[in-house]
């Protein structure tokens, strides 16, 4: 194949791969740009919020990393250095706020990983490792929140419509676009997967069996990823309770669930626009009103992403400069 033809190759699946991941900030903003008077009183309203409440969310947040860090030391045998391995999560926080689909959370955990003497393979098999822990522990409290509480979401509320909700279209729209983001992501996982498949699935084995049989990796691994999801469900109850809404904790956090769960298939960074239109809507499905949910997102945004932004940056490079990174 001559090297104009590969290159034109090339472009043309950038082009493919920057328009996927475009479509669902795409569909936001248009969101966004007609409910701008909606979101300007819930901006209001969340200028108006519970300062106590509000610290506690802060605090919640905290609790986010401190859990992270727990579950990347449970995915290792190798004994981490606690103090530097939560600042390598605070600076993967950052990092995913640039990069797509938790990419920049996972270099820089890479990259801290290797730093601690760990293979590149095992590094990965590692961070695998973490990942589906994560996936399966937020599933578990997301199937344990509905079974315990059947009633705590009313997807008619969404679909019906009303006063400053979007109906049909827009829920179409959503759900079209991570249906085809979530297709294309599966896609090229499945592509890049054929390559070195059998190699690194036999390196993660060994490592679960390693795992395993520590029970103090056990308990970080599963202990940290269950309380991962259980946390930032925690920020949102007490954004919600800081903003003053009716909505019952098992609804809040019921809510949470189900919108980290879809935006997990929007390859945007660190969820912005899935994660906040799912978010969204999930909380009028468990009885929040318009206002009151996007309040509750904007102040969950304050919080967790705008707030830690430029201290994660400061962090990222300060290890960076001292070779942690």
């Amino acid at each position: 194949m001559s090297i104009a033809r590969t290159e034109t190759l090339l472009w043309q699946r950038a082009s493919v791969r920057s328009a996927i991941v475009m479509l669902p900030l795409v569909v936001v903003a248009v969101v966004v740009a007609s409910n701008w008077e909606l979101i300007g009183s819930s901006a209001g309203r969340l200028g108006e919020a519970d300062r106590e409440w509000l610290v506690v969310s802060g605090v919640a947040a905290f609790l986010t990393w401190v859990c992270a860090a727990t579950a990347q030391q449970g995915a290792v045998v190798e004994t981490l250095p606690p103090g530097r391995l939560l600042a390598a999560q605070f600076a993967a926080s950052a990092a995913n706020h640039v990069l797509p689909a938790g990419v920049g959370g996972n270099a820089v955990n890479l990259r801290f990983l290797v730093r601690r003497g760990l293979s590149p393979t095992r590094s990965v098999a590692a961070l695998a490792v973490r990942a589906c822990a994560t996936v399966i522990g937020r599933l578990v409290l997301l199937g344990a929140v509905l079974a315990f509480f059947p009633g705590a979401l009313h997807i008619r509320r969404v679909i019906a419509g009303g006063p400053g909700m979007p109906a049909h279209p827009l829920v179409i729209a959503l759900t079209a676009a991570a249906v085809l983001t979530g297709a294309y992501v599966l896609t090229r996982c499945a592509r890049r997967m054929r390559e070195r498949l059998r190699a690194f699935l036999a390196s993660v084995a060994t490592d679960v069996r390693t795992l395993h049989a520590n029970r103090a990796r056990i308990a970080a691994l599963w202990g940290g990823a269950l309380a991962f999801p259980a946390m930032h469900a925690a920020v949102v109850v007490a954004v919600m309770r800081a903003v003053h809404a009716p909505v019952p904790v098992s609804g809040v956090v019921a809510a949470y669930l189900c919108a980290s769960t879809a935006a997990g298939w929007m390859p945007t960074p660190a969820g912005l626009g899935s994660l906040d239109a799912a978010l969204a809507l999930a909380l009028v499905t468990a009885g929040a009103s318009v206002v009151a949910a996007t309040s509750a997102v904007l102040g969950y945004r304050l919080v967790t992403t705008w707030l830690p932004l430029i201290p994660g940056v400061v962090v990222l490079v300060v290890l960076m400069r001292c070779r942690q990174l």
